[in-house]
């Protein structure tokens, strides 16, 4: 009786050859890729200043000294921030994610360090706690971020005008106790002079914009603050 099998094999042994090539071809192409770039943020000579002021010596005697416990809740940002990629815009509805340009670490908890540090420099008479704050703290007050918008925007015509960085927001402060809203309000900080690609100076651009947005809060907490 025949048998097909010899048959099937001769069949069978070019395909294989091609899948392997194409695999082949696939490991080339990753190999000539660039390398993937991660960025953080607090890098800013506004955030290091920041940091510096922020010391647990410093927030101690702060808050001896009578000053409130400010609690920043975790940052929510849009559904579309919410991944590693840095994001850049083009248009009012074209957006695209950065494969090789990437932040080095969750951005909500980046945003919620980074505008802790900045509000502590500002608010020297309080104790900033970022969420999570240590076991057995209890804010006076708390205070909400929601970040709308946080990329970076490719002009394609003059008529755009330039390039630059994007930080939309929106933020209430609330009572510890019953969450009523005590202050609100937006912040938009438009900075231009980006050159597209460069997204370590994207980077700089969007990390000074949150030292705008803690100058902001601060403002916020003072009115609701001050007897």
């Amino acid at each position: 009786m025949d048998t097909p099998a010899p048959r099937s094999t001769r069949t069978l042994t070019p395909l294989v050859l091609v899948f392997l090539l194409s695999m082949t071809g696939c490991f080339s192409l990753g190999r000539d890729a660039p390398p993937q770039q991660h960025y953080v943020l607090g890098g800013s000579d506004a955030s290091a200043a920041a940091r510096a002021l922020a010391t647990p010596s410093t927030q101690g005697a702060q808050e001896l000294e009578g000053g409130h416990v400010i609690g920043i809740r975790s940052v929510q940002v849009a559904d579309y921030l919410a991944s590693p990629f840095i994001v850049v815009r083009r248009g009012a509805y074209e957006i695209g994610f950065s494969d090789y340009h990437r932040w080095g670490e969750n951005l909500g908890r980046a945003m919620n360090r980074t505008v802790a540090a900045a509000l502590a420099a500002r608010a020297p008479a309080h104790r900033i706690e970022g969420a999570p704050w240590p076991s057995g703290t209890s804010p006076d007050v708390l205070v909400q971020v929601k970040v709308l918008r946080f990329e970076g925007v490719v002009a394609r015509t003059s008529a755009d005008g330039e390039s630059g960085a994007h930080l939309l927001a929106t933020w209430e402060v609330l009572g510890a106790l019953d969450g009523a809203v005590l202050a609100r309000g937006t912040t938009d900080v438009w900075s231009g002079g980006w050159v597209p690609d460069d997204f370590d100076g994207l980077v700089r651009l969007l990390d000074a914009s949150l030292d705008t947005l803690a100058a902001e809060l601060a403002r916020g907490l003072e009115q609701v603050l001050t007897p």
